[in-house]
């Protein structure tokens, strides 16, 4: 056997919190690679609540990669949030309509800060905050209601609001090896015969492995 069927919704028999939310997201722009889950125990299923302002004319896409854990309540703001903010006023007048209609911004009165992106292997805490246009690197963890408001490193621990770095989980030395390793896009084959070093901390012998 080699792990779960990443085809499945719910992966673990009699535990319907937890969901492959690949098998899930409807837009488009929501991208989840194999293996990333949603742990909800109200509605696993419904991660794409949590992806607020969403518009697809604006056309920013919400990219996870594989293998990422994604506690019950974490919230991704997308670039559709954002108001004009160079006027007296940042109410948004224009989307009522109905004689307000001056009041459209423009799109380059906008800020548009680009695609979020979470990497590979990574673990956002409960009720964490990622604003838009971030990019939280491979192996990266978010605690519990942290605020990203920057980009994470990859291998950064990063708590509080805005989250700041707490400490790197490897030496810079050990991380390039990961990066360049990337076990996450082995078969999963090879990941499951090599499951006792992936969980490990010996970075010179999941290297050994490439």
């Amino acid at each position: 056997m080699n792990g779960p069927d990443k085809h499945e919704k719910h992966p673990m028999e009699g535990f319907p919190q937890v969901c492959f939310i690949q098998n899930t997201v409807k837009s488009p722009n929501i991208i989840v690679g194999d293996y990333t889950y949603y742990d909800d125990p109200e509605d696993s299923e419904g991660f794409e609540r949590n992806v607020l302002y969403h518009f697809p004319f604006l056309g920013d896409r919400l990219v996870i990669g594989r293998f990422c854990a994604i506690a019950r309540g974490v919230t991704f703001i997308m670039n559709g949030a954002n108001h004009k903010i160079s006027g007296i006023s940042t109410y948004p007048f224009g989307i009522f309509g109905k004689g307000w209609e001056a009041g459209i911004p423009k799109p380059e009165d906008l800020p548009f800060k680009g695609d979020t992106v979470v990497g590979n292997d990574v673990w956002l805490g409960y009720e964490s905050l990622v604003m838009p246009g971030v990019n939280i690197g491979n192996g990266a963890i978010v605690a519990s209601r942290s605020v990203v408001t920057s980009d994470v490193p990859a291998y950064a621990i990063v708590g509080g609001n805005p989250a700041k770095v707490i400490r790197m989980r490897f030496s810079d030395a050990d991380i390039a090896r990961l990066e360049s390793v990337a076990w996450w896009n082995w078969p999963v084959a090879k990941i499951t015969q090599n499951l006792a070093i992936i969980i490990s901390g010996n970075v010179a012998a999941l290297e050994g492995l490439r």
